[in-house]
């Protein structure tokens, strides 16, 4: 099995096995080259209609030119084939989900190439030729090698030439290692198949031949790293993946070393300098991250004390859930990145990817961890332990509640929203980490100074050509939806006043609920009360209430701050319920029986939706939990001057999960959400409300989603479905569609 310099050349004709190796990387050049191009023209594109937009052009994000027309064509007929995939395998409660055709395309393409470098020149039925091709595939084997790195690192020239953080390039890195493992399979064979007939195989090259053994050995460890790396074994402890994926491909590559010719080290020698290069930016980027020496500014401003510059806060909330909050962050970051945080004084020697579920000027990095593994339970253990009446510093931060933590990162790219003219944002649970920060940042986008646009901003972006905003929100129930009550709220108050002040921009809300009926009835019920309230006045607004769109609502609400149990200011609005209704305390009613039932009816229309999108498929609980009823006669005959005494502060409720409407008549009635956010009971229906925001865009629209795999399968499919359905840049006029998914998995 030597492989030596006399075997480099397989005769006349036919390549040798250093030009194999060079045609490989010509190939992967020449795919990450058309990459580059694409990222390119997007660039371009987003500083273009920023441009655009900031001098007033109409549509800036249609395109004009006859180039970027052909553009557009082109890229969504391979948008709409690269989403397309088949339907989920269901077998008993699992759904083995299918990849994209794109995803399959470009894995089938690698595996094409690398076969046909394996075979090209050699007649396969001739024994004599199984010796070459067995040194031929080794060489293949080997020059993949670099791409496994590249394609592992969070710092890779791939992912910065093709626009691509390290996540959207984790799939192919397994991919690349299972082609690899095929290469090396058949490099294997047709040794042992050269071997076979003269017998002695067994004792004289498995036994007695160190190249034979390191090679096998070498086979066996990849073999285990590529069945490690299932999501099987990778999602049932990350940690130990982690720690043996590492011991696993350093003993491989050892053992490769060991097996190769000297004349293919080079290969092996630039898989080490790439981990190692990412390893020392990682550790030097984290350094300076997390030493507050190399940030003068947060310490002349004294938020910083210590060498450490970042310190966490951690407040429990519901649905066994921690808020972290990092104050004072010493990094910027763009909506929709993640950073990996560690806490070792809590989870010792662990670091975890948490999605930014702010924005730079909030002035802190907040993420909303989930008790799922063992660490995320940890961190909500530790916060129940912590959290109370405690002193807190100049900052309101309670003391005995922070705790240093480092992070890494920022790490993850989303294109640019604010190019796009229509926007279309859908979430699961605590997908809206996610969503809401790319929501906010555009409503911020509208809110900056509108000024004409110079040459410095190609270089830094300025400006939104987005017109048109749909966010959607899928919750179990009213504890999940606290978690970004206020940022919604605010976001619906600020594009009022956008409104008020002239720009032409809608932002429509809407919050689905699946196991908390009491919490929609209570709702409708305040949207109701606020519209009798007000009478014939105000302005027809979007309200999902029982008489559908076009409910009348004030302009200005009647709103009132209050202080949460979770340590932050909240706004709550009221209005006086009128006589013979009362709404019931619906803090029982999460988790919707105690089997954790959950409405899974879809709602087709959201203007017909009205009162029928009460759906609990468990049932009214006990004593109608959750629903609105009437009130004894007594209540509904109260003179309409009787002085009514309001509850005293110790009966007044001290969580927002626990608000409720008193006695009808005593104290206004009360709104977790604005009133301008629709809240429905039940699933929506992805494609419609895909679809009627694609019928008004007037230039590309993006869609984004992120929550469990069946949500991003369903709006996957429902973006394919309606770019094939519009015939999306084909004539129709119908403008282009961006998808993006991101999945709860890592």
């Amino acid at each position: 099995m030597d492989m030596g310099a006399g075997s480099m050349s397989m005769g006349p004709g036919i390549p040798s096995l250093f030009e194999v190796q060079n045609a490989y990387w010509a190939v992967i050049g020449a795919a990450v080259g058309v990459a580059f191009l694409a990222n390119l023209t997007n660039m371009f594109l987003h500083r273009q209609r920023l441009y655009a937009a900031r001098n007033g052009l109409p549509s800036p994000a249609k395109p004009k030119s006859l180039f970027f027309t052909l553009y557009a064509t082109v890229t969504a007929v391979i948008r709409e084939a690269s989403n397309a995939t088949l339907t989920p395998l269901k077998i008993r409660n699992y759904h083995v989900r299918m990849p994209t055709v794109g995803q399959t395309v470009l894995v089938l393409a690698n595996m094409v190439v690398l076969v046909v470098l394996c075979f090209y020149g050699f007649d396969t039925t001739l024994r004599v030729n199984f010796e070459n091709i067995g040194y031929r595939t080794g060489f293949v084997a080997i020059a993949q090698m670099p791409l496994l790195f590249l394609l592992a690192g969070k710092h890779n020239v791939i992912g910065w030439l093709s626009g691509m953080s390290y996540e959207r390039l984790a799939w192919l890195h397994r991919w690349a290692a299972r082609c690899f493992l095929l290469t090396t399979f058949l490099h294997f064979g047709y040794w042992l198949a050269d071997w076979w007939p003269y017998g002695a195989w067994k004792y004289q090259k498995m036994a007695g031949d160190p190249i034979t053994k390191h090679g096998i050995i070498a086979f066996a460890v990849l073999l285990w790293i590529v069945v490690s790396s299932s999501m099987p074994i990778r999602g049932w402890n990350y940690e130990f993946f982690v720690v043996q994926h590492l011991l696993s491909f350093t003993a491989f590559v050892t053992m490769v070393y060991i097996h190769t010719p000297v004349e293919v080290h080079p290969w092996i020698w630039a898989c080490v300098g790439i981990f190692f290069f990412d390893r020392v930016t990682r550790w030097l980027l984290v350094l300076y991250t997390n030493i507050s020496y190399f940030h003068p500014k947060q310490r002349a401003s004294k938020t910083m004390t210590g060498p450490w510059a970042c310190r966490a806060q951690f407040t429990p909330l519901s649905n066994d859930t921690t808020r972290i909050t990092v104050h004072d962050p010493p990094v910027n970051w763009a909506p929709g990145q993640h950073v990996f945080l560690s806490c070792h004084s809590v989870v010792p020697l662990q670091s975890h990817p948490f999605t930014i579920a702010s924005i730079p000027r909030d002035g802190k990095m907040e993420f909303y961890v989930k008790s799922e593994g063992k660490a995320t339970r940890s961190f909500f253990r530790h916060a129940e332990r912590q959290h109370g009446a405690l002193p807190v510093d100049e900052r309101g931060i309670q003391r005995s509640e922070v705790r240093t933590v480092a992070i890494e990162g920022p790490y993850g790219r989303v294109r640019p929203l604010r190019q796009f003219d229509s926007v279309v944002l859908i979430a699961g649970s605590s997908g809206a980490s996610f969503t809401v920060p790319l929501l906010r940042d555009i409503v911020t986008g509208w809110a900056e100074p509108s000024t004409p646009s110079s040459w410095k901003d190609w270089i830094t972006p300025r400006g939104v050509a987005t017109r048109h905003v749909r966010f959607v929100w899928v919750v179990k129930a009213r504890g999940q939806a606290e978690w970004f009550a206020s940022q919604l709220s605010e976001v619906a108050a600020e594009v009022v006043a956008l409104r008020e002040a002239g720009l032409s921009i809608e932002v429509e809300m809407s919050v689905y609920c699946t196991c908390d009926d009491g919490f929609t009835a209570e709702h409708r019920s305040f949207l109701a009360e606020l519209a009798r309230a007000v009478g014939d006045g105000g302005e027809k607004v979007r309200g999902h209430l029982p008489g559908g769109r076009g409910t009348p609502l004030p302009e200005k609400l009647p709103e009132k701050e209050i202080e949460a149990k979770n340590g932050t200011t909240t706004t709550e609005y009221a209005v006086s319920p009128a006589p013979g209704r009362v709404s019931i305390d619906d803090a029982e009613a999460e988790g919707c029986g105690p089997n954790g039932c959950c409405c899974k009816r879809e709602v087709e229309d959201e203007d017909e939706a009205g009162e029928a999108a009460e759906c609990c498929c468990c049932g009214p609980a006990e004593g109608d939990n959750g629903r609105i009823k009437d009130t004894p006669s007594t209540a509904a005959t109260a003179p309409s001057d009787a002085k009514i005494e309001p509850p005293k502060p110790a009966d007044r409720p001290t969580s927002l999960a626990t608000t409720t409407s008193w006695t009808a008549g005593a104290t206004p009635r009360k709104s977790l959400l604005h009133p301008r956010i629709a809240v429905l009971s039940g699933r929506p229906a992805c494609a419609n409300v895909i679809r009627k925001s694609l019928e008004q865009a007037r230039g590309e629209s993006a869609v984004v989603v992120c929550g469990p795999g069946g949500l991003v399968s369903d709006v996957r499919s429902a973006v394919v479905g309606l770019s094939d359905e519009r015939a999306v840049h084909k004539g129709t006029g119908a403008q282009g569609i961006w998808l993006h998914c991101e999945g709860f998995a890592y």
